[in-house]
């Protein structure tokens, strides 16, 4: 069983309403998973790790997890996932589960991200649909050729990472703009009040560039080119 955790107030960055899922959410196909995982190498590692082994007193299931969503007042931003990922079967997206979770959100304003294979179509369509009932899933590229790949196929926003350094407003080879994240080094905007990433028919990428303890890491995945 999936354990599940909020925080109604979020976090430094979110200040917002904020899942954390366990770590089986994660699909083995991510890069990041075993070498340069924000959430595992941050500050969320310890809890992260305890929440995943059933060791956090007030963590629930995914039926709890409707609930909570549920409770949530109307038009209220929330973040899914600050750790962890959608549920899966062996890298498909359990789709009856995100079925539950875009219902839950109806009248409300939730986001996350997904690392999950957007070259699966059973994913592809499953994130299409949610994004277009109201529940925003933001495709997580690994860089800015793979971000033009996704962003190609119109099945969700993307997202992607970002070498360091990288300037505020940029371009991939296909001549999609990328915006960075306008919370990165701004103390005074967070999640709550940018909402850029709950919007799912933006017309930009949104980049992140590559921090925490192991930045240099995911820098050097975000310069890679697809193979």
């Amino acid at each position: 069983m999936s354990h599940y955790a909020i925080n109604l107030k979020g976090n430094s960055k979110t200040n917002c309403p904020t899942t954390t899922s366990a770590k089986e959410t994660c699909p083995d196909t991510c890069p990041l998973k075993e070498s340069g995982c924000y959430a595992k190498y941050s500050f969320l590692g310890a809890y992260w790790k305890k929440l995943s082994n059933g060791e956090v007193k007030n963590s629930f299931d995914f039926k709890g997890l409707l609930v909570k969503i549920r409770k949530l007042q109307n038009n209220q931003v929330w973040r899914h996932n600050q750790a962890g990922d959608l549920t899966h079967n062996n890298g498909v997206i359990n789709e009856a589960d995100l079925n539950k979770i875009v219902r839950a959100n109806k009248g409300k304003m939730g986001f996350t991200y997904t690392h999950h294979m957007h070259e699966i179509e059973e994913n592809a369509q499953a994130v299409k649909a949610s994004n277009e009932n109201g529940f925003t899933i933001n495709w997580s590229s690994n860089n800015l050729e793979e971000a033009d790949i996704i962003t190609s196929k119109n099945i969700g926003p993307v997202v992607t990472l970002l070498p360091v350094g990288t300037d505020k407003v940029t371009y991939t080879a296909k001549g999609n703009k990328v915006v960075k994240c306008p919370a990165d080094k701004a103390k005074d905007i967070t999640c709550a009040s940018c909402k850029l990433c709950a919007i799912s028919d933006r017309n930009f990428i949104i980049g992140f560039e590559a921090h925490g303890t192991a930045k240099k890491k995911v820098s050097l995945i975000a310069a890679t080119m697809v193979n």
